[in-house]
């Protein structure tokens, strides 16, 4: 049995074409037999913290913190503990003006943190979350893979390759603004969401 940890990032709601790609990702899993462990993360209705300067500071060196601050630093405890508990990472992450949604920045912001997730060594820093896997569901409503204008993909790659997550796999669902590819474009994103389903 796998331990599924799932982000859903949208501010949608109902209507995110993300989540419910996520939904598909996770009913075909279900429907292949595979009893997995599922916690599920709506981190718009979390409502988590935006990094600040005594939020940053904290999460170096928890010492002397006010209370609403050691708060902050449990809550990242809490995140950073169910992620290295997990096997499969599972990312829904809209392009919203071509980067990630604030909501998901702000859980990376709180999870990835030296000597927790990622230490540094004398020539490039080292990931500690081991043996989890990742995969992203990501909406667009214009055509940006391959494109400059795609900044989630490499800032994906790189904040989990930070900390120790290599084996990421990308679903894309494209040009959901353009009436001419959507119904297309949503077919195939979730045809490919059924295929990584294993």
């Amino acid at each position: 049995m796998a331990k599924v940890l799932v982000l859903k990032s949208s501010i949608m709601g109902d209507q995110s074409q993300t989540s419910r790609l996520v939904d598909v990702f996770l009913q075909e899993r279900a429907e292949k037999g595979l009893q997995d462990e599922v916690i599920i993360r709506d981190l718009a209705a979390l409502n988590l913290p935006v990094l600040d300067a005594e939020i940053f500071q904290a999460l170096r060196s928890a010492e002397n913190v006010a209370a609403p601050i050691q708060k902050i630093i449990q809550l990242s405890d809490e995140l950073i503990a169910e992620l290295k508990a997990t096997d499969l990472l599972v990312i829904g992450a809209p392009m919203y003006n071509l980067n990630v949604p604030t909501q998901l920045k702000n859980w990376f912001d709180l999870v990835a943190r030296a000597r927790h997730t990622f230490r540094y060594t004398e020539t490039y820093p080292q990931g500690l979350v081991e043996e989890v896997k990742a995969i992203v569901m990501t909406s667009r409503g214009g055509i940006h893979l391959g494109q400059v204008t795609d900044a989630v993909t490499p800032y994906l790659q790189s904040v989990l390759g930070l900390m120790g997550i290599h084996d990421v796999n990308f679903v894309y669902a494209e040009g959901l603004d353009m009436p001419a590819l959507r119904t297309d474009a949503l077919k195939a994103a979730q045809q490919k969401a059924q295929q990584v389903a294993i």
